[in-house]
């Protein structure tokens, strides 16, 4: 299972630690708007984390980037958003404390459609991985879009 792979020092979970190094040396602006670092609270202790998250994706008019939660309300820095909202984003060459909002199952299914669009090796790989194999068809993409949770992140600026 995933878990046994994302143990602490594993590989896996390394290769998801060295985004935050990066940015935390200030070179996230490498990752351009593919990759973006949120800081958050915990929920139960009120200590600061960050946490690097692939942009699934990001929508230049409006300065949103969408960021998934692969392990669906388990993920733990996506139960700290809903606790509290974040305390900044880090994405290309900024820095903010965003507006955020959670996407609904509709939007998270037209969101992972139009991922597949772009992406269709990626997103076969990320649900097999996860254990929702997606076939092209919508009712597969349904399940999918069921198990994981979306974010969207905002600009302060932005209406």
């Amino acid at each position: 299972m995933l878990k046994g792979r994302l143990r602490r020092g594993g590989v896996l979970w390394l290769a998801f630690r060295v985004p935050v190094v990066f940015y935390r040396a200030h070179l996230g602006w490498l990752f351009g708007h593919r990759v973006l670092l949120v800081t958050h609270r915990g929920r139960r202790t009120g200590r600061l984390h960050q946490t690097a998250l692939e942009v699934v994706r990001y929508d230049a008019g409006r300065r949103e980037a969408i960021v998934v939660s692969a392990w669906g309300e388990r993920g733990d820095w996506y139960r700290n958003l809903r606790a509290n909202p974040a305390v900044e984003i880090a994405i290309a060459f900024e820095r903010y404390r965003p507006v955020q909002r959670f996407l609904t199952t509709d939007e998270v299914e037209a969101e992972l459609a139009d991922y597949e669009r772009r992406h269709p090796r990626l997103i076969r790989a990320f649900g097999r991985w996860l254990g929702y194999p997606i076939d092209g068809t919508v009712e597969a993409r349904r399940r999918f879009a069921e198990s994981v949770r979306m974010v969207g992140f905002r600009h302060p600026t932005e209406p």
